[in-house]
């Protein structure tokens, strides 16, 4: 009587398509994360999101400017 391999499985893989599978899986995670890491250093450099020297003061100033000069704008 020969018995499946996939007799036992949790996943209903065999051992060499878990293994697979496992090695598909990480590549991907790992390049993603690459990648996010990336994105994140990329956007730090365009636009911290932690405030600098002078505070969120800082950040507050910047609205009422962009706001002023929308209002402007806009009439």
């Amino acid at each position: 009587m020969e018995r499946d391999a996939r007799t036992g499985s949790l996943s209903g893989l065999t051992e060499a398509e878990a293994k697979e599978f496992h090695r598909i899986f990480m590549g991907s995670f790992i390049l993603f994360t690459l990648i996010a890491i990336a994105a994140h250093f990329l956007v730090w450099m365009w636009r911290p999101w932690l405030p600098g020297p002078g505070g969120y003061a800082e950040i507050q100033d910047a609205v009422t400017m962009a706001s002023q000069m929308a209002a402007t704008l806009l009439g």
